[in-house]
């Protein structure tokens, strides 16, 4: 005698060895032997042979129809034999009756199973649904196919347009795009990027790197930057008009003008020396439209060639220190005595008459260390730079803490984007300007001035504001005023860029309130303030992170641009194991076949061959070539470097 019965979810046939009741000793074809609860046996039969009757009763499966099958089964449940029966027609032999027990375990969707051998069929909605998917899901997997395809010939299905950042930037593994996605990879070896790039869906390696960081900070309409619909500013009415004729200070693409300064000489000696700041807040509220556009961004974001403002232009336009016009400001007016000590001061809310806007390119050759001390020529505001510049000295070392990064070099990234460069895209310059020029000065002692005075002014008006914090080496935000230990001052609070941060403007809103008497925005103990304070450091500390990603992408393209791959290279300076950083632009590489310059400390000079950049991962294969004297020097230093390739 020979068994069928279920194991495991699978059927299988034995010969009886010995039959116990409640379970069975099995020999199987194989000649395996194995205990079966009798539960699990669903059909007794004498012939075919154990070894035969699957491989028959599963040949005969395949050609019952399933559809025949549900429509001659009733609604009740029922056994394999019952139904195998009433399609037959007569009692059919073990092969029949397996056969039809195979063909319902094989459609779960037209047969539920209710046990051992038994089924229901599915009620027709049921089976009408469960159709419908399985062809959906047919379709679905054609669609794939037909992407990978696609994608493989270098052509973006018409599917990909609509979720393209989502791809690129955050993919979600259930859809069917990035499936297809993922498998054209797979088949092309190539990654997500460059795939996408190679069929079209990317113009640039520049727009891979801004739009994904558009993608990720303005997700509400996936990488635009508009600012949608908003009430106007208001402007300030009633204002005095200040008596002065102020000027700024600003890199050549500074368009969010948020300081300026005025200096008049006082009849008795001495002068009056006026720091004034923008006043946005003066034309809108933190409830306002433009309240809200200023608390979501938060700042302004910076990178080579274009930046994200704050605020829409056209309120920019309104309230920057554009030279020629009589615009709102806050005031802080020095009373300087002629040995630049301070007197007094006054905060006054008021109009300005913008006379310049001076800009670095044009003052900087003219107005130096070096013709500050060989003397000044003539130029426009040379009088009012120079007795401002004293007054900054003053400040400077009044604080005890004097500027320690005169020796760190600066650089300027300027965009042509007119021109036509790599990826037939800009043209980079990266000039170097070396940090702690007296305009720095100038500019920074100033500003530092207004900070420190406004911040110890809201905080003695018991009124919360953010403060800059530093204690231990660690600078942090702040509601409540502490000292900042970096910068020598009991308390510091950015006030003097409302335009571009939207702490100065927070700020500002407070001391608008305090001069006009009025109850501020944020009171004390001010959730909102507070909540503004941990979005503000996470977001300005981001867009920060970006700007230095996209400063080195360009570093990249300007080698590029200037042809610097190959074994001549570049120079560079050590600045610890592994790390370089090359003197002509401010990017950093990791030489992994750095030998030990134990000969040379940190600040080694040495030249590095570049001998790929990958413009989309933002990376560049460099090796070490050999150390490099000192310019100036009849020292022959030199090393020989391994030719591996590094990261």
């Amino acid at each position: 005698m020979n068994v069928l019965f279920e194991e495991d979810g699978a059927f299988r046939a034995g010969s009886i060895l010995a039959d116990n009741t409640t379970s069975l000793q099995i020999e199987l074809a194989s000649g395996k032997r194995s205990k079966v609860k009798a539960a699990n046996v669903v059909l007794r039969y004498a012939t075919p042979a154990a070894g035969d009757l699957l491989h028959r009763a599963e040949a005969e499966a395949e050609d019952i129809d399933i559809d025949f099958l549900w429509e001659v089964s009733g609604d009740a449940e029922f056994s394999f034999e019952d139904l195998a029966v009433d399609y037959h027609g007569t009692k059919p032999d073990a092969v029949q009756a397996a056969a039809v027990l195979l063909r319902l375990h094989s459609a779960p969707m037209y047969f539920h199973r209710k046990g051992k051998g038994r089924f229901r069929k599915a009620p027709p909605e049921i089976l009408q649904a469960a159709l419908a998917g399985l062809e959906k899901k047919k379709q679905q997997a054609a669609a794939v196919e037909r992407m990978v395809e696609e994608l493989v010939a270098g052509t973006l299905p018409p599917e990909f347009k609509p979720v393209l950042g989502e791809l690129l930037y955050k993919p979600d593994r259930n859809k069917l795009e990035t499936k297809a996605l993922e498998a054209a990879c797979g088949e092309t070896g190539k990654s997500t990027p460059l795939l996408l790039r190679d069929c079209g869906a990317l113009p640039s390696t520049h727009d891979f790197h801004l739009g994904r960081f558009l993608f990720e900070y303005f997700p509400e309409n996936r990488g635009g930057t508009g600012f949608g619909n908003f009430s106007p500013a208001q402007s300030p009415a009633d204002l005095p008009l200040a008596d002065v004729a102020a000027f700024s200070i600003d890199d050549a693409a500074t368009t969010e003008i948020d300081d300026a300064f005025s200096l008049t000489a006082k009849p008795d000696g001495g002068w009056r020396v006026g720091i004034h700041i923008a006043a946005p807040g003066l034309g809108f509220g933190p409830e306002s439209d433009l309240g809200k556009i200023a608390r979501d961004r938060l700042s302004t974001v910076y990178m080579p060639g274009r930046k994200i403002t704050m605020l829409p232009e056209a309120v920019v336009d309104q309230f920057t220190l554009a030279a020629g016009r009589t615009v709102a400001a806050i005031s802080l007016y020095l009373d300087v005595a002629t040995d630049y000590r301070v007197l007094g001061q006054e905060t006054r809310l008021e109009r300005i008459k913008i006379a310049a806007n001076l800009r670095h390119h044009d003052i900087e050759p003219v107005f130096n260390a070096e013709t500050l001390a060989t003397g000044l020529g003539e130029f426009p505001w040379r009088d009012e730079l120079k007795t401002l510049w004293e007054l900054a000295v003053v400040l400077e070392a009044g604080r005890g803490k004097p500027a320690d990064n005169a020796n760190r070099k600066d650089y300027n990234f300027a965009v042509d984007w007119d021109a036509a460069g790599v990826e037939g895209l800009g043209v980079i310059s990266i000039p170097e300007r070396p940090r702690g020029s007296p305009l720095d000065v100038l500019v920074a002692e100033l500003m530092i001035v207004a900070n420190s005075s406004w911040g110890a002014l809201l905080r003695d008006a018991g009124i919360p504001a953010l403060y800059r914090v530093q204690t231990a080496g660690k600078v942090r935000m702040s509601t409540v005023a502490a000292p900042h230990e970096g910068l020598g001052l009991d308390c510091y609070a950015w006030s003097s860029s409302p335009l571009r941060r939207y702490c100065d403007l927070a700020n500002q809103w407070q001391l608008i309130a305090h001069l006009q008497d009025e109850k501020p925005p944020f009171p004390p103990k001010s959730a909102d303030l507070m909540a503004a304070l941990r979005d503000f450091e996470l977001t300005y500390a981001a867009y920060a992170e970006f700007q230095r990603g996209m400063e080195r992408y360009w570093c990249l393209r300007w080698l590029l641009q200037e042809e610097r791959l190959g074994p001549v290279g570049v120079t560079a300076r050590v600045l610890k194991e592994q790390l370089v950083r090359l003197e002509e632009v401010p990017l950093v590489l990791r030489l992994l076949d750095l030998p030990d310059l134990s000969i040379a400390a940190r600040g080694a000079r040495v030249r590095v061959a570049i001998d790929s950049i990958d413009l989309l991962a933002a990376e560049a294969r460099a090796r070490f070539v050999e150390l490099l004297p000192e310019p100036g020097s009849d020292a022959d230093f030199s090393a020989d470097g391994e030719d591996e390739v590094a990261d």
